[in-house]
């Protein structure tokens, strides 16, 4: 079980980092997770499943400002361009879909089937998200400057996988 878990970590780690560098040109690192900041635009969390050999479920967590950031990154406009709602909303959506697509490549190895579910996207004040017990759950903090993101692995354990 450590093993997996120090997997997991590790990819989630791999997977956040390669994505920020290769979409955005965006250094992220690895930090303690820890709440993200108040923002008044709120929150949002992009979330994709991935089923297969591995099961589980991605969320990526940022606040609105950086939310624009990086929308305006991927879209290489200036972040006053980003002028709606649903930028932000696909721009996370896809974002959480690259690192998911990272993960799945990685767990679900030899060939074996493995599909990502549709991106989701919620937004709000103070979100969160449960795990039930029969899951493997971690998170994981990143910095970019002054921004924070969170990047969040529930996994199904393999001995739960069978029943």
């Amino acid at each position: 079980m450590n093993d997996q878990i120090e997997k997991i970590d590790r990819l989630t780690r791999e997977a956040v980092k390669e994505v920020f560098q290769s979409m955005l040109s965006m250094e992220v690192n690895p930090e303690p997770p820890t709440p993200l900041p108040a923002d008044p635009a709120g929150q949002i969390i992009g979330s994709v499943g991935f089923i297969g050999e591995a099961n589980g479920i991605l969320y990526l967590y940022a606040d609105m400002c950086f939310a624009r950031v990086i929308t305006g990154r991927m879209l290489d406009i200036s972040e006053p361009e980003v002028d709606s709602g649903e930028m932000v909303t696909d721009a996370i959506g896809e974002l959480s879909n690259m690192v998911a697509g990272y993960l799945k490549a990685r767990l679900c190895s030899g060939g074996s089937p493995c599909t990502l579910t549709i991106p989701s996207v919620v937004r709000g004040q103070q979100l969160s998200v449960e795990g039930s017990a029969q899951v493997i759950r971690r998170i994981i903090g990143f910095r970019n400057c002054k921004h924070h993101l969170l990047a969040e692995v529930l996994l199904k354990d393999s001995a739960q996988r069978n029943s």
